[in-house]
């Protein structure tokens, strides 16, 4: 039986509620919490006339728009399948959301109706990337861009806590996103950080930029606005890198076969760089779990963002 069920935010995203529900449906098999479908109930019986064990749906009447402004958003729509899934896991029928939706909105919403962990002041978004040596995670990715130093010691201890208990890295270290690895580099901000976290001996000083694909690190800390803009970054140059290779792969059936090694050889590159491979991202420091999706999330990166939600619950 499953008694731990998360509620999908099922009209949440560019491509809901089909490719929602198919990755729900996808992803069954492997579960073993249950799912919530939360949206248009005539909408997704038709995609899901047959449901599987330990799946419902629970209607909701308003949608949350990837472009509306989430406090807005919040105070018009009071059943949008967002706020109906928030609820469901407030009330206990449910105990994690997973959106791929206005991520602000879902945020927000979140945090209203769950608040913060005693001893957190603003929540992070820990988002996993892929560099030569496995995963790390970077935080916060979006979530909270104005914050205090202080608050950065709290997004480190957050990551560690989900690395060694999600991710199963033993005794993890945090590193800070700066513009030089010595000690003492950066803004006023950055300088007050490295202090701070220097008290504790999980902290591993400071990484720039360039390194973050290549050194092997566990977790990675900055303000969302530096957070949010390397994810971003990071997604378009993966995106431009298999875009150049696939281009330069002939059409020609003949030529095609001589290309057929190469193709293999980044066969396991594409993978690793599909954010699809990663599914969500964990909005840590409330006081239930939500994990946020990608807005153009295919049903395999919905697959893969309940199995990690399952994973976490």
């Amino acid at each position: 039986m499953r008694n731990l069920r998360i509620a999908l935010d099922a009209m949440g995203g560019d491509h809901a509620p089909e490719s929602i529900v198919q990755g729900a449906l996808d992803a069954a098999s492997e579960l073993r919490s249950g799912v919530i479908l939360v949206g248009y109930e005539d909408q997704l019986r038709k995609l899901a006339p047959n449901l599987p064990e330990g799946f419902e749906i629970v209607h909701a009447s308003e949608v949350v728009a990837m472009d509306e402004k989430p406090v807005e958003a919040l105070r018009k729509k009071k059943d949008s399948s967002m706020a109906v899934s928030v609820n469901l896991v407030k009330e206990g029928r449910a105990h994690c959301v997973v959106s791929a939706g206005n991520t602000g909105a879902a945020t927000a919403s979140a945090l209203m109706g769950w608040r913060q962990m005693p001893g957190i002041h603003r929540p992070a978004i820990a988002s996993t990337m892929p560099n030569k040596h496995g995963l790390f995670l970077l935080l916060d990715a979006g979530a909270s861009p104005d914050v205090d130093p202080e608050h950065l010691v709290e997004f480190a201890e957050m990551g560690l806590a989900y690395a060694e208990l999600v991710m199963g890295r033993k005794s993890p270290r945090a590193h800070l996103l700066n513009i030089g690895e010595e000690p003492g580099k950066g803004n006023n901000f950055a300088k007050r950080v490295q202090e701070l976290m220097g008290k504790h001996d999980w902290f591993a000083g400071n990484i720039e930029g360039k390194d973050l694909l290549k050194e092997p690190i566990d977790v990675v800390v900055c303000d969302a606005f530096v957070g949010n803009i390397v994810l971003k970054t990071a997604e378009g140059v993966a995106e431009f890198i298999m875009s150049e290779i696939k281009e330069q792969i002939p059409t020609h059936p003949i030529k095609k076969l001589l290309y057929a090694p190469l193709r293999k050889v980044f066969a396991p590159l594409r993978k690793r760089m599909d954010y699809a491979e990663y599914g969500g991202s964990p909005l840590l420091g409330l006081n239930h779990l939500c994990f946020i999706c990608h807005g153009r999330s295919n049903p395999k990166a919905i697959k893969n963002a309940l199995l990690e939600a399952d994973r976490a619950l």
